[in-house]
């Protein structure tokens, strides 16, 4: 079985949060640069923002979830936990997002 970042298993398609859309506008309108990420799987976090010569990964969870829902799959957890640049920032509402960039919303 081929390893993502040398541990986690292979998934080749991640699912899209309801409230991507509405973040990604926001961080858009704030003057960052957004890619969208999130159906690539294998744990790679939903958005990588460009902000201010910096590189934010962000992995959205939907905060009208139960807090069951929003916990991050293994995938992601091992992601996060060996990702060896700047944290990744789990998000939940634009105002969390706006939060990492600095920005008051």
């Amino acid at each position: 079985m081929r390893r993502a970042l040398a541990g986690a298993a292979v998934r080749y398609a991640g699912r899209t949060d309801a409230n991507q859309g509405v973040i990604v506008a926001a961080l858009r309108a704030a003057g960052a640069s957004v890619a969208i990420t999130s159906g690539a799987g294998n744990g790679l976090p939903d958005l990588l923002v460009g902000w201010r010569g910096e590189t934010i990964l962000m992995e959205l969870k939907d905060g009208d979830k139960p807090p069951s829902a929003k916990v991050l799959t293994p995938a992601e957890q091992y992601f996060v936990e060996h990702w060896r640049g700047r944290p990744v920032v789990i998000v939940e509402s634009v105002e969390d997002a706006l939060r990492a960039l600095g920005v008051r919303s």
